[in-house]
């Protein structure tokens, strides 16, 4: 005890402060000793701290507790219950004890390395010195006036009927009555309000079940402008017998936390709405949806009217200058149609220096505007119409907030109130700020990823034909519909090419994958089919020579990095469908590399998919391709697609085969017609490919504008030839290409019978114009050379290619087929 020598504040738990000495407190140690003794637990037991500390607490039980009623306090975080104590004079003092963990002042013992030590803690022990004195229960009037006098809390009391009886003085506030002018009328005649109605029933239901009621309210506060958020709990009053005495309504202004929670769900709901889609009209609208009416009443988004010639903004807020033009994109309204908009959507108007949106552009920050502010009556002092949607309206606050995004200044938005009464404040600000910013993040997303597709489908365009050549054999229409905004341009072809013979090649194609480098492929692709076709290679044999330019090209690619556009990819693959008509027999034939078959419709309407084989696509390598050899009647018509049309993620391939074959079947009073039926009726609803569609009628040459002889293999011959073709020109009326028709006819045939193999055939076709053909059995084919001086041959075909337009050689099934063309005026 002498070790120890402490004064009270010293040897005190803790510092008592007015009144201390009405509590008494203790600490004991983790062994049972007093650590700690002050001047109320000396007035409760009579004991000095002298005397007590360093003594064992258990020294002062006048009793020991019964079995189980003072379980080990290592085993529990706090402990309360009644002792008996025996008194410094002997008597016994009965005391309600509280006792719980404390760490020791000074923290010297168990304090390691500036650790504290979790064991080396002790025992607060507290009690009231005059318990008794503080038990009493009777409503006295420092309970009364605590109750009816709280600011905080709106509490009110009604009896049995939903009367008032008495209110909170937050509840008198909130309702703006004393409780003289509130006693005997209920909340639905003091508010005229549909919330009332729901509390009062809510109210009866407390009554009758007695249980405890939760409601969240939304009402305007009588004489208040705006509307607060409660949260109100209802219970049930009664008496200690269980008697029924009315109901009481206890509610907390939320309006702060409403707020803050509708701020919150806003952002989130932007985060799901802004940016749907790649465009950029269509994100802007999306900001300026999401912002009415929880945010604004009316919303206008514009972008810099520099962005239509200038697509790459240089980075920073905007220079100083004296105006700047902005063009309107969207804008939104609690009204509807938008009344207040003073620029119409796709206009561009001009902002002076000084006004809102030009000064948020230049300084790169939000600007809150009350309308009265002086600048904003400068600004639409000298804009006679702002100022009059300004009066009509009621506009009296205002926000702009520049859309940014990687450094870049894109534009502006312009918040503003007239139909909510309460001004934009710093809170609305930061809101309008967050969702700016995730719109402009959107809209360069939107505004970058239109100049890129804007190039490719440039591309993709410009290399497509760019109008239909003039041929007899068919009549065609066609059309290419570029692959949605997600997807992109892809590397869909068609192409029409005029053969020999009046024969025409019919192509369609599909690289796979979307983006310049697949419109790049495209156009390799379409340049190649049309070479091999200048040699009149059949459809089989041309598909195998692509299937080895498109294997190539793979090979070349696969060490090509992948590129950083969405959709790019550097890897090569395709399908093609090749098909060759010819007007003379009425004969197709078709051969396809993986792509879908042709549809034909015969005269009478029917349609079929032609059983052509199919082919593996371009690309493999190794395997062969088949072709089919088709007789069409004139008048069928011959439809050749991409798969985009007739399959989708939405769309069965058998459900758009049967669209497509209903469209085609469906009359029409044109090509151009059939197309635009076909796409409207078969295409999926949203795209996800490219889709290219040409369709073509067959025709047929009539038999008397063909004319055929079989060839003697001897030199006689040749004059009898040219006689059989000069009667046949004249018959035609086209006497005055006689001289150069027997040239040609001469130098072939005299070809063919000194150098090729029998059988020999001489056939002229008069369409638009006159072509002679010579085939014979032989596959050798011959070559233009230029002779020299004293060489007495070789001399033939260069004239020959002189007289004529063109002429060439391709090879058919039992040898080949060297050919002219030359234009033809009838006579006279």
């Amino acid at each position: 005890m002498e070790r120890r020598a402490v004064d009270d504040q010293e040897s005190s738990p803790g510092r008592d402060g007015a009144g201390g000495a009405l509590t008494a407190r203790a600490t004991v140690d983790e062994h049972g000793v007093v650590t700690g003794w002050n001047a109320g637990a000396e007035r409760l037991l009579g004991y000095s701290p002298a005397q007590i500390l360093g003594r064992p607490a258990a020294s002062l039980l006048a009793e020991v507790p019964a079995a189980g009623g003072l379980p080990p306090f290592s085993e529990l975080p706090r402990w309360h219950g009644t002792l008996v104590l025996r008194h410094l004079d002997g008597h016994h003092v009965e005391a309600r004890v509280l006792a719980h963990h404390r760490t020791p002042d000074g923290a010297q013992a168990g304090v390691r390395e500036g650790v504290p030590d979790a064991s080396a803690r002790d025992w607060l022990l507290v009690s009231a010195v005059d318990g008794a004195a503080h038990a009493r229960t009777d409503d006295d009037e420092l309970v009364r006036r605590g109750f009816l006098d709280s600011p905080c809390c709106s509490t009110s009391v009604y009896d049995t009927d939903l009367r008032f009886r008495r209110s909170t003085q937050s509840g008198r506030g909130v309702l703006g009555m004393s409780d003289d002018d509130l006693r005997g009328l209920r909340l639905t005649d003091v508010l005229d309000d549909p919330v009332a109605e729901k509390v009062e029933r809510a109210m009866r239901r407390v009554l009758e079940t007695g249980e405890t009621q939760y409601l969240e309210n939304h009402a305007l506060a009588p004489g208040e402008g705006r509307e607060h958020a409660w949260s109100v709990h209802l219970y049930r009053l009664a008496d200690p017998d269980g008697r029924v005495l009315g109901v009481a309504s206890t509610g907390h202004d939320m309006t702060e936390q409403y707020w803050a929670r509708k701020r919150l769900q806003l952002i989130a709901e932007a985060g799901t709405r802004i940016g749907s889609t790649l465009d950029v009209t269509r994100t802007a609208q999306e900001l300026a949806g999401v912002a009415v009416p929880d945010l604004a009443d009316f919303v206008s988004v514009d972008l810099l009217a520099s962005l239509d010639d200038q697509p790459e903004q240089p980075p920073g807020p905007l220079g100083a200058g004296d105006s700047l033009a902005l063009r309107r994109i969207a804008h939104e309204s609690v009204h509807p149609g938008v009344p207040e908009a003073v620029v119409a959507l796709g206009e561009v108007d001009t902002y002076p220096e000084g006004s809102p949106p030009a000064e948020s552009l230049r300084t790169g920050r939000a600007v809150l505007h009350q309308v009265d502010e002086a600048a904003i009556a400068d600004w639409v002092a000298d804009d006679p119409l702002r100022s009059a949607r300004i009066r009509e309206f009621g506009f009296h606050s205002a926000m702009t907030v520049p859309l940014s995004a990687r450094g870049t200044t894109l534009g502006v938005v312009a918040f503003a109130r007239h139909q909510n009464p309460d001004p934009f404040k710093q809170d609305d600000l930061v809101l309008a700020e967050e969702l700016a910013a995730r719109a402009a993040v959107c809209i360069d997303n939107a505004l970058r990823y239109t100049r890129e597709r804007s190039t490719a489908v440039t591309l993709q365009r410009s290399l497509l034909p760019q109008g239909l050549p003039e041929q007899a054999a068919v009549e065609v229409a066609s059309r290419y519909l570029p692959a949605g905004a997600r997807a992109g341009v892809g590397g869909d072809w068609f192409d029409v090419i005029p053969l020999s013979g009046t024969r025409v090649a019919l192509v369609v194609g599909d690289v796979v994958g979307h983006g310049i480098h697949a419109s790049a492929t495209m156009g390799r692709l379409r340049t190649a089919v049309r070479t091999l076709a200048d040699i009149d290679l059949p459809p089989d044999e041309l598909l195998t020579h692509l299937d080895d330019l498109v294997g190539r090209l793979a090979t070349e690619a696969e060490g090509v990095e992948p590129s950083a556009a969405v959709g790019e990819s550097p890897g090569v693959g395709a399908t093609c469908l090749y098909a060759v008509y010819d007007p003379v027999s009425r004969r197709c034939t078709l051969a396809r590399a993986g792509h879908p078959p042709p549809a034909v419709v015969s005269p009478d309407g029917t349609v079929e998919l032609l059983d052509l084989p199919a082919g593996p696509p371009l690309g493999l390598g190794g395997l062969p391709f088949e072709s089919l050899d088709t007789e069409l009647p004139e008048g069928s018509l011959l439809a050749l697609y991409t798969d985009g049309l007739i399959e989708s993620r939405d769309t069965d391939l058998d459900e758009g085969t049967a669209r497509l074959r209903r469209a085609l079947a469906a009359p029409a009073v044109s090509l151009d017609a059939l197309c635009d039926s076909v796409l409207a009726d078969v295409l999926p609803r949203r795209p996800t490919d490219d889709v290219a569609l040409l369709v073509a009628r067959t025709r047929a040459l009539d038999a008397d504008r063909v004319a055929a002889w079989d060839v003697t293999p001897e030199p006689s011959a040749v004059s009898e030839v040219r006689k059989n073709a000069l009667r046949r020109l004249a018959d035609w009326g086209l006497s005055d290409a006689a001289f150069v028709t027997e040239l040609v006819v001469s130098e072939l045939v005299t070809n063919a019978i000194r150098h090729a193999t029998p059988p020999i055939q001489l056939r002229l076709i008069h369409d638009r114009t006159l072509i002679c053909e010579v085939s014979d059995a032989s596959s050798t084919a011959p070559h233009m050379r230029r002779a020299r001086t004293y060489d007495e041959g070789g001399r033939g075909l260069l004239l020959v290619a002189q007289l004529t337009q063109r002429w060439g050689t391709r090879p058919t099934s039992t040898g080949k087929t060297i050919w002219a063309e030359q234009s033809v005026e009838p006579d006279p």
